[in-house]
């Protein structure tokens, strides 16, 4: 048996671009490796923040997110994804720059599990900030005439603080489920023929099974995408 060489490094299954934030990753986080069964390796873009991504959209930071994605590819990753569900509005530029799968936002999943459901549901999409979301972002990541609804999390206090601007790096979990099981009990109220949900920001996985039982509908998430992609890209089961 040939075993072919070429790369650095072997069995590595997905690659992540990730923005430079400092604040907690728990359980279930794309920037928490032991949430997956498989090799995960990193790559952080210095000085590429959340504000700049979604708050400034600074076009300086697509350079740089190509060449992480390239210098990824060279390390032997089988597909790569992003830490930022923002960066939707770069999934073209990547994919094109590399020759391997990737899927830079949980928001890919829309079009999909808009298919699960009946014509007369919505999706509903939890993003960091809606006012924010732009249909480049949308069309990024093929989400064309899918009947979705928008709720975003940039006027919940500690999420604002933490996450978006990055004032302190600690988070009280209990007070950011309070403020995202709000946000979503908000959306449904207002919109019940709601079907399923997709979480756009990566750190609202780790309340994905939490929110499930509150509320009883389907929960997809960057970390259910990557597990699936995964399989795909690396697979070991018939």
């Amino acid at each position: 048996m040939i075993l072919k060489g070429g790369i650095n490094y072997y069995g590595i299954t997905i690659g992540v671009i990730s923005l430079e934030s400092y604040f907690p990753k728990p359980d279930g986080h794309i920037k928490h490796p032991a949430s997956f069964d498989f090799p995960i390796m990193y790559h952080t873009v210095k000085g590429a923040t959340i504000d700049r991504l979604i708050r400034e959209r600074d076009p300086e930071l697509l350079k740089p997110f190509i060449e992480a994605a390239q210098e990824l590819e060279r390390e032997g990753v089988k597909a790569i994804t992003g830490s930022c569900g923002f960066l939707a509005l770069h999934q073209k530029e990547i994919a094109d720059a590399v020759n391997v799968p990737v899927f830079m936002s949980s928001l890919i999943q829309v079009p999909l599990v808009s298919r699960f459901l009946k014509r007369d549901q919505k999706v509903g999409v939890v993003v960091a900030n809606s006012d924010a979301l732009s249909e480049d972002h949308l069309k990024g990541v093929g989400i064309a005439d899918e009947p979705i609804v928008v709720a975003g999390m940039q006027h919940q206090k500690q999420f604002a603080e933490v996450i978006l601007r990055g004032d302190t790096n600690d988070l009280d979990m209990d007070l950011f489920y309070e403020e995202l099981s709000g946000v979503v009990g908000n959306m449904l109220e207002e919109n019940p023929d709601v079907g399923a949900i997709v979480l756009e920001c990566t750190d609202l996985s780790t309340f994905a099974p939490k929110l499930q039982e509150q509320f009883g509908l389907p929960i997809y998430d960057l970390t259910s995408l990557t597990r699936m992609v995964a399989a795909g890209a690396d697979r070991q089961i018939a």
